[in-house]
């Protein structure tokens, strides 16, 4: 082979040399972040959003998953705040309230878990004119884990302190840790092949979020049929309207049927609820059946709540998949966040994304904890950026550290 002229080399060389400076890029491991296109950040309130968000003072985290877009929403001051982070393909999100943590999967091959959690301060520095405290607090990666593939995990939820997610490769519920190994301590009876012996070779149900309770059996899970059929997720043929069900986790059989691709399931004061995807709808778990809350426009998938609210993710419909929404219009889907009061159904306000497409999961953290991500769409904020990632402080409360 023929080696290249100096000049040739000179200028492969600049560019290696100029590649990889995005902060967004090093920080999600991504070499896409650097791009992402300003349209899918633009979005519209309706109603008193920001008042919202400010009067419970939190801060809204939302993952786009097709996207790969995680943003955040927050008001403090009146000072209304939008941020955002690109992430490949985020989908479950759980905030770890007592630890000021975040977890958020990234399901493509291998699976990854992200942890953030908020920078309050800056290291001082010689280098630096920037102050030591940062007022924003922002959420920052501080570790990634990788994890087979074949987990495919979407949500995430903290069960008993610990990290878990519903695996649903493997028809089951995952115990996590921080050095990429697992556990199954969960699958619902239907997946035995006989009496203890669980069939975990591939999705057979679309397994798919986690009420989580104090422990795995006081918990809940939905998946989109009960038992393997001759159909699997994914086959455009798959049979979904009204085969849909809750397992419990102590008996692990379903106690709510009737369900069209439910996604969400969540406990909150005692009371189970779940989105009801294919129709559009936010119920609770009432005699088996789904009593229906709200019907809101999208697919429903992502919930949360913050005492009588429930922030609600509605997406649109993907064009080969629509017939596993029977209930909806795919002209009337929206992607967006909806806040509903759970007393009555009643929406309250929301934001919506008019070139949105997919939400998967939705959760706060308190406002004083983290006011959400350093990159703010629309802004030039590269110095600021640079800045934070070149000096936070990991650890702001430690003891002095002697020589």
């Amino acid at each position: 082979m023929k080696p290249a002229s100096n000049g040739v080399l000179e200028d492969m060389w600049a560019r290696h040399s100029a590649e990889w400076r995005s902060t967004a890029q090093i920080a999600s491991q991504w070499r896409e972040a650097a791009g992402v296109d300003p349209r899918l950040l633009e979005h519209r309130v309706r109603g008193p959003w920001w008042q919202l968000l400010e009067r419970l003072r939190l801060t809204l985290f939302v993952t786009r998953e097709y996207e790969h877009l995680v943003l955040a929403f927050s008001a403090r001051g009146g000072k209304k705040r939008t941020s955002f982070l690109p992430l490949p393909h985020p989908s479950g999100l759980v905030v770890d309230r007592p630890r000021a943590t975040m977890h958020i999967a990234s399901t493509r091959n291998p699976n990854q878990i992200f942890t953030f959690r908020p920078v309050t301060t800056l290291e001082r520095r010689a280098d630096l004119r920037s102050g030591a405290k940062v007022a924003d607090r922002p959420m920052l990666a501080t570790n990634t884990t990788f994890f087979p593939g074949s987990l495919y995990m979407h949500d995430l939820a903290m069960i008993g302190g610990r990290l878990h997610a519903n695996a649903v490769g493997q028809n089951a519920i995952v115990a996590l840790t921080g050095d990429g190994r697992y556990r199954r301590v969960w699958w619902p009876r239907g997946i035995e092949r006989t009496p203890g012996r669980p069939d975990f070779a591939r999705n057979y149900l679309q397994l798919n979020s986690i009420g989580a309770g104090p422990t795995v059996k006081e918990s809940f899970f939905s998946a989109s049929v009960p038992a393997p059929e001759r159909r699997r997720p994914g086959h455009l043929d798959f049979p979904v309207d009204g085969r849909g069900v809750i397992f419990s986790g102590r008996t692990r059989e379903p106690i709510c049927a009737g369900l069209t691709r439910p996604h969400s399931v969540r406990l909150h004061r005692g009371r189970v609820w779940v989105d009801n995807s294919g129709y559009g709808e936010l119920g609770t778990v009432e005699r088996g059946r789904l009593r229906v809350v709200a019907r809101l426009p999208g697919w429903t998938r992502g919930l949360c709540f913050a005492g009588d609210v429930a922030f609600v993710g509605t997406s649109r419909l993907i064009p080969k998949y629509a017939r596993y929404a029977p209930g909806l219009k795919p002209a009337d889907a929206v992607c967006g966040v909806h806040a509903i009061d759970v007393r009555t159904g009643k929406s309250l306000a929301s934001v919506e994304w008019p070139s949105g497409n997919q939400i998967f999961a939705v959760d706060w953290i308190d406002a004083g904890a983290s006011g959400g991500f350093l990159f703010v769409p629309f802004r030039n904020s590269q110095e600021r950026e640079k800045t934070v990632f070149y000096a936070y402080d990991p650890e702001p409360v430690r003891k002095r550290s002697r020589p």
